[in-house]
């Protein structure tokens, strides 16, 4: 290795480090919970000594904060538009839900893992060229939207969106840790870095109504387009500090995270759209996980043989990583009854975005709120007990949803509603604090595989919960509507009754009985079918909420056995043999 090589990775390795030590010389640059460019050598050289932190003024950093909230927002509404939104953009467009739900599948595909590749184009490229080019790709492809007149375009647009989005994330984690002194990188920094990105859901279902009315579908594109230039511009007059460059990609990295790629993509894919064809009805949903599963083996291949790791397959399969992946992976199922349960729920009610703006403003009230309390009370060694209150706040909050009925309306979900949105901004700071440490005790380039982690639990950990909590929703739907059907018969006083009075309501429109009959029938059989899917809803609630308290129970009993030696007497020492 050249000197000028050795320098360059000695200085890159010096990125992260300092900064997540609480006694350490404050660091001028911000990496947060993106990592360094691993070292091409097994020993790390010795860090140099880091720049000083110079503390901004509360205006700048009030600036700072709200450059990374906006840039956040644009983000996530990209996605949000689309997914709460998407009965009113598939009409329009002349689509069927189906069709409709590919435009989010081709976002999500190359979303899945692009970030992953952009830790080192950051390192390599620098943090400032990277945060103007990424910003300005994203504004063009919101200005794309605007020239869509085909299905085909708009699957291909929303692809590059997918791929526009991506170093959007990790610019609002960024503008949110710039002007957090080191000290407080970890509390506050990142409590409100995740309360940002947790922000667009709720904020989307405010907006979309007014906007809707307002021009269309196309005024959604518009304002996502606003924002993204309002973006670009505090991109330009705040800048990033950039850390020093060094060249960190080889080819084999390119090659490496193809297969990782096509892994994710594919899942992904499979994840989003495979309850709408039904998971065992075509054919070609096996051969996108066969594909998803076959790259993954590639891609295992290819990295447990190499010397310099793009991501350490060993240290992703140790017991420490493997439990943390748990955790993580049981907090997305259980946190998917806010976002796939009881959002749905009152929409198969016949609930609108505009009659839910209350339940709205409660969820975002409680991701708000929980972000400002956890980084009150997060400091080391309280993970466990926030772990703990946020999953029993899941439990209540499912369990007071589980019954639920067909004319329950959002306003008996505000409690609730606020009880799982607060947990679920409790969870994520501590977990993403625990995993940071086990990977900066074995050394700055495993935060690299520390990520993957990361992504792989939080982004397809959601897809898996959204398609899970789905696909079981609708097979307690025909459990119970087959229930109810085999108890409901025509000669049945009530039933005919009910019946009659149904096709009554058609008499002055239809004068032939027998089609008043038939209509009655239809709309009889709808309601049953309302019936069924309110009684799956609240099977599901309460998995949740029994989901909830097996992860709580795991987790006592983890804590128990950690300490162990606090609780059991110590034994007294056997006295010595004559």
């Amino acid at each position: 290795m050249s000197p000028r090589e050795a320098m360059a990775r000695q200085e890159d390795a010096t990125i992260i480090r300092p900064d997540f030590r609480r006694n350490a010389e404050p660091a001028k640059t911000v990496a947060a919970i993106e990592p360094a460019p691993e070292p091409a050598a097994a020993s790390q050289p010795a860090p140099a000594a880091p720049p000083v932190f110079a503390p901004k003024s509360p205006t700048m950093v009030a600036a700072y904060m709200l450059a990374g909230t906006l840039i956040a927002l644009t983000q996530g509404l990209g996605m949000s538009f689309i997914s709460t939104n998407l009965q009113q953009i598939a009409g329009p467009m002349d689509l069927t839900q189906t069709e409709a739900t590919w435009l989010m599948a081709a976002y999500l595909f190359p979303n899945a893992s692009l970030t992953l590749l952009l830790f080192k184009v950051r390192a390599q490229y620098g943090l400032r060229n990277f945060a103007e080019v990424a910003i300005v790709v994203y504004v063009l492809v919101c200005l794309g939207h605007f020239w869509v007149d085909s299905y085909e375009s708009a699957l291909a647009l929303r692809f590059f969106a997918g791929v526009a989005a991506a170093p959007m994330t990790s610019l609002g984690f960024l503008y949110m840790l710039e002007p957090v002194s080191p000290a407080k990188k970890m509390s506050i920094g990142l409590c409100a870095a995740l309360t940002a990105l947790a922000l667009p859901s709720p904020v989307t279902g405010l907006i979309s109504p007014y906007l809707l009315n307002i021009g269309g579908y196309h005024a959604l594109y518009l304002v996502e387009m606003g924002l993204a230039m309002v973006s670009l511009g505090l991109v330009y007059v705040l800048p990033l500090t950039s850390p020093p460059r060094a060249k960190v990609i080889s080819s084999l990295d390119v090659v490496s995270y193809i297969f990782l790629a096509v892994a994710l993509g594919c899942f992904a894919v499979v994840l989003t759209v495979g309850r709408l064809y039904w998971w065992t009805a075509v054919d070609w949903l096996a051969w996108m996980i066969i594909a998803g599963i076959a790259a993954s083996a590639i891609f295992a291949a290819i990295e447990l043989n190499r010397k310099n790791h793009l991501v350490d397959i060993r240290w992703l399969t140790s017991r420490e990583i493997l439990h943390f992946t748990g955790a993580l992976m049981v907090s997305r199922l259980v946190l998917s009854e806010q976002t796939s349960g009881a959002v749905n729920f009152l929409r198969n009610a016949g609930m609108l975005n505009e009659q839910m703006a209350g339940l709205y403003w409660i969820i975002l009230a409680g991701a708000v709120l929980s972000g400002i309390v956890c980084a009150m009370i997060m400091k080391p060694g309280r993970e466990s007990a926030i772990h703990a209150v946020s999953l029993l706040l899941v439990a209540v909050g499912s369990y007071m949803d589980s019954h639920s009925t067909i004319l329950t309306r959002p306003e008996q979900m505000y409690l609730s509603q606020f009880l799982v949105s607060f947990a679920s901004g409790l969870f994520l700071p501590p977990a993403l604090t625990i995993g940071m440490g086990a990977a900066m005790k074995r050394g700055p380039s495993y935060i690299l595989s520390f990520i993957v982690v990361f992504l792989a639990t939080q982004k397809i950990g959601g897809y898996l919960g959204s398609a899970l909590y789905g696909t079981f929703v609708q097979w307690r739907e025909q459990f119970h509507s087959f229930r109810l059907v085999s108890e409901l018969a025509s000669t049945d006083p009530l039933v005919a009754n009910r019946l009659k009075q149904l096709g009554g309501a058609y008499g002055k429109v239809l004068t032939d009985p027998n089609q008043q009959v038939v209509q009655g029938a239809a709309l009889f059989s709808r309601q049953v079918q309302q019936q069924a899917y309110a009684l799956a809803y609240n099977d599901s609630f309460l998995l949740t909420a029994y989901l909830s308290l097996a992860a709580l129970a795991c987790l006592l009993l983890h804590v128990a056995w950690r300490n162990r030696h606090r609780l059991l007497p110590a034994r007294n020492p056997m006295p010595a043999a004559a």
